[in-house]
């Protein structure tokens, strides 16, 4: 008997970080960090898991849109989705009426990244490999199958992806085995959340140079007299040597942006990230343009592989930050990730979250062995909170993401957290006040 994928189950899953602060930024001062969670149930009972990150209210839309979508994949072959992610991908993004909520943006074009992203999980799974493996494994011509070109050919043409993959291959087996046993740079935000008083601040910045990293991060944008204060202080902790990135989270308005910065220039930022709304490319170009040689740093929230176009086209980042939920899932990645060598940006991939650290290092590792073939001036945002609650939580030595070995995307939570964090009847918010997220 074919085997099938028999069922959907989703969940809402919060965490009441808002009660400490943690997560906290100039756009959002209380954040209690969630999921939209799935698990993919097969007919001989196989899993493939997957989730979109949220922080808080809303979750619950979120579940829904994954609900509405779930009976496309219900029934599908399990073989003829694992062979081809691809083209479930292009069966929920391009479905007339669900289309018709976005296009290719939103809540749904996250769910649809959930089910796709769960599907590939259930690949690397019975395929035996940790996914940045399997997609290592493909051939040039595989992966380019999996992208859907349709508006990107005016700016990467699908021979010009072959030619990246091409190129890259003849280092692949070196620099997997580099992965191995190096493992994968990586950056703290942990130190750097707008809620935490100055001694923490001083005391995570040390910790942080301690435990290896070169590059941290700090959220700005509230206050500017904070922001001098505290960039002082982590500048006096973590000396002159290291990096010190800042993260506006979308606050400012583009004049606002640059007027900012250049207040915080003294302390040589590494870069600014989000210095304006996510939407606005040129506004990303004139804030560059204006700021060199600071950089810009962005990419967290766009909705999908065209905006990443349009911002490299214009020359209007120097950094990209990838997220493996804010797209359609791994596939239009993919194809992010090829736009960015195309232009020669590099990837720094944003992380924390919920998960999103375990989800995001399988698709900086498989750029690192099979599309740019370089670590140079890339880093994948490591953020302590959360990661207890995975069956394959992500593992740091010396600042560096160790490259994971088990089977899958590492999206599985334990089933005692899917228990006691489920919202709103879970042990841990009996009780709560839901108009207050996290806060009692």
């Amino acid at each position: 008997m074919t085997e099938r994928i028999s069922s959907v189950d989703t969940f809402d899953i919060r965490f009441p970080t808002s009660r400490h602060r943690d997560g906290s930024d100039a756009m959002n001062p209380f954040p209690d960090y969630s999921a939209a969670y799935l698990v993919l149930r097969s007919t001989a009972g196989a899993e493939g898991h997957g989730f979109v990150f949220t922080v808080g209210r809303g979750t619950e839309i979120e579940v829904a849109a994954i609900r509405s979508l779930a009976p496309m994949v219900v029934g599908q072959p399990v073989d003829a989705l694992v062979a081809d992610p691809g083209a479930l991908a292009r069966q929920l993004i391009g479905d007339s009426q669900i289309r018709w909520l976005g296009p290719e943006k939103g809540v749904v074009h996250m769910a649809a990244g959930a089910l796709v992203n769960a599907v590939w999980d259930l690949a690397a799974r019975r395929a035996g490999r940790p996914l940045w493996s399997l997609l290592a494994a493909l051939t040039p011509e595989q992966i380019v199958a999996q992208i859907d070109w349709r508006y990107l050919r005016d700016a990467l043409t699908e021979d010009e992806a072959l030619t990246i993959l091409r190129d890259a291959a003849p280092g692949k087996a070196e620099r997997e085995r580099t992965l191995l046993d190096e493992g994968y740079p990586a950056y703290t935000t942990t130190p750097g959340w707008l809620g935490y008083d100055d001694e923490k601040l001083a005391r995570l910045c040390r910790q942080a140079v301690s435990d290896g990293y070169r590059l941290i991060k700090l959220k700005v944008g509230a206050d500017l007299g904070d922001d001098v204060r505290r960039l002082a202080i982590a500048r006096r902790a973590v000396g002159p040597d290291v990096g010190i990135a800042v993260d506006a989270n979308q606050v400012w308005g583009v004049p606002d942006a640059i007027g900012w910065m250049r207040e915080l220039a003294p302390f040589d930022p590494y870069w600014i990230e989000e210095p304006t709304s996510p939407d606005d490319v040129l506004g990303h170009a004139a804030i560059r343009s204006a700021l060199a040689p600071i950089r810009i740093a962005t990419g967290e929230h766009m909705h999908n592989a065209v905006m990443f176009k349009q911002l490299l086209q214009a020359g209007a980042a120097d950094v990209v930050q990838i997220d493996a939920c804010r797209v359609g899932g791994v596939n239009e990645n993919l194809a992010i990730l090829l736009l960015a060598a195309k232009f020669g940006v590099p990837v720094c991939p944003h992380a924390g979250g919920v998960g999103l650290c375990e989800l995001v290092q399988h698709l900086a590792m498989f750029d690192f062995v099979a599309v740019s073939g370089t670590a140079e001036s890339r880093a994948i945002e490591y953020v302590d909170h959360l990661h207890e609650h995975f069956t394959a939580p992500v593992r740091i030595a010396n600042g560096r993401y160790v490259a994971p070995r088990t089977a899958g995307m590492s999206a599985q939570m334990l089933p005692a957290t899917l228990a006691a964090y489920r919202y709103p009847d879970g042990p841990r918010w009996a009780g709560a006040d839901p108009s207050d997220g996290g806060q009692r």
